[in-house]
């Protein structure tokens, strides 16, 4: 016997759908400035920018704002699409559904850039946001 419904009373997984043009653009290496340009709610986007301003080599307090900046707008992207699609603010977003991970990077680089700024209560909220979303990837 097979059940459609969730019997632990946990909420569905919330799965964003893709953004093919976006995603496109970003995988032949279109810049992540032009592709946020373009396309302004899709947290994928942001994220590289998140990402990138965090990971350059001189890690300057700049470029951990600038990183803070573009993840707390993915974030906020992300969770007006999950909510678009569902999601009631709990419930698993998991990492292997691959347009969730626009808005779980933006929320790993926030936790980052937080922490890096001292802004330890933000690092620790999303830190739970990313566990509470998917606790085998986040675990």
């Amino acid at each position: 016997m097979t059940h459609s419904h969730n019997l632990l009373g946990e909420p569905d997984p919330t799965l964003l759908p893709a953004n093919p043009e976006a995603d496109g653009e970003l995988a032949a290496g279109t810049p992540a400035a032009e592709v946020a340009a373009h396309h302004p709610t899709v947290s994928a986007a942001w994220a590289a920018l998140a990402e990138e301003a965090l990971n350059r080599t001189e890690r300057q307090l700049p470029d951990t704002i600038e990183a803070y900046a573009y993840a707390r707008t993915g974030y906020h992207r992300g969770l007006d699409a999950l909510r678009r699609n569902g999601w009631k603010g709990f419930g698993p977003v998991p990492w292997a559904h691959e347009p969730n991970r626009g808005f779980l990077r933006c929320v790993t680089v926030l936790a980052a850039a937080a922490g890096a700024i001292g802004e330890h209560d933000e690092q620790e909220r999303c830190v739970q946001l990313l566990r509470d979303c998917d606790a085998v990837h986040f675990a």
